[in-house]
């Protein structure tokens, strides 16, 4: 298992995040399942487990610390996190969470999900001050944050001063298309070690299309899809942690195979992946240019390129993008596949199609 220093401590490159665990007919996580992946993992030198007092109903932290009691406790580092939309007193959250993970203390201890609209809670409700604090005491051994938010607010961050690390989602894609890697070059200017988030994108980057696939396979057949990700991380000196939230002991092994004895992507192969990335973004995209002369037929008014931007929007992100057509007043579930649009299409989209597939998507939440 691939092993780097982080805060003093020799944790294992690769980490479980407790997000996505089995869950039985009722919706409450699959004990036995979870845990033979921790199990799996633990015996084969992961030593970081990730939770949050959020996941999956508040279950998540019980679960780890349940699932962890089979071993020493100087053995493993625990990563949890406070949310001050889940519960504004930070204090009452703090204790309820030693209680659930039935420990005296955390080893890596964030504030979840920094936002441009919650920066400043967080920076002025107190929190900082009390966890630090906790900090002092021995029962937090070391404090960062997880970010969702833009690069002013990543600033702010970093010039509050402090931290010890950061947690932020870093993939290829989104190094190619959003500002991961201006993220990464910020927090590894300022000092700050890296904890990856959502290295596969939510699953996402675990299935591409045949022919991007195709390309991968043809540099490195034995390699599965998600290693492509993962390797492509590697390279990245200042990431110590990537975490990974396997829901099956299949995923557990095939992420083992890539980092016990896995080296980083070659500059070639990053090149090549880049490249199949970009080719993966038009083929699952509409290429729609805005132009609006789908619009001016339109018997239903419905606002087609703001459609096919979501439509766009849903196919990298999943479902839970697709529920954005309801802000509409007419949408992509109002579409009566006439026609009339596709026929003024200078891209040739067939537009019902895709209206019909929104549609069905936002439906599915």
């Amino acid at each position: 298992m691939i092993k780097k220093s982080f805060c003093k401590n020799e944790v294992s490159l690769l980490g479980m995040g407790n997000m996505r665990l089995p869950v039985g007919a009722d919706g409450k996580i699959d004990f036995e399942g979870a845990a033979a992946i921790i199990d799996r993992l633990y015996n084969n030198g992961v030593n970081y487990y990730d939770t949050a007092y959020v996941y999956h109903g508040g279950e998540s932290e019980s679960f780890v610390g349940a699932a962890l009691k089979n071993y020493p406790r100087e053995s493993f580092c625990v990563a949890t996190k406070y949310n001050c939309r889940a519960n504004p007193d930070y204090e009452a959250v703090f204790n309820e969470q030693l209680k659930r993970l039935d420990m005296d203390y955390i080893d890596y201890y964030l504030l979840h999900a920094i936002g441009d609209s919650t920066v400043d809670t967080y920076l002025t409700n107190g929190c900082v001050e009390f966890f630090r604090e906790q900090k002092r005491l021995g029962k937090i051994k070391h404090l960062g944050f997880s970010f969702h938010a833009s690069l002013d607010t990543l600033r702010k961050m970093i010039d509050f001063g402090g931290w010890d690390f950061a947690q932020i989602q870093l993939n290829y894609l989104d190094w190619l298309l959003n500002d991961a890697k201006a993220q990464y070059e910020m927090l590894t200017e300022a000092g700050i070690p890296i904890v990856v988030m959502e290295p596969v994108r939510g699953g996402r980057l675990a299935k591409l299309t045949p022919e991007t696939e195709a390309e991968l396979k043809a540099a490195h057949f034995d390699w599965s899809i998600p290693s492509w990700a993962f390797r492509f991380i590697m390279r990245l000196e200042n990431v110590k942690v990537i975490l990974s939230g396997m829901s099956t002991v299949e995923q557990a092994d095939d992420n083992l195979a890539t980092f016990i004895g896995g080296k980083p992507l070659s500059d070639d192969e990053a090149e090549l992946l880049l490249k199949v990335c970009a080719e993966f973004k038009k083929q699952i995209s509409a290429p729609c240019t805005a132009c609006r002369y789908c619009t001016e037929g339109c018997p239903m008014e419905i606002d087609i390129p703001e459609m096919m931007e979501i439509y766009n929007r849903y196919k990298l992100n999943g479902r839970g993008a697709a529920k954005a057509i309801e802000k509409h007043e007419h949408s992509a579930k109002d579409c009566i596949a006439c026609g009339a649009c596709s026929e003024q299409c200078p891209q040739s989209i067939d537009i019902p199609a895709i209206m019909a597939e929104l549609a069905e998507a936002a439906g599915s939440n």
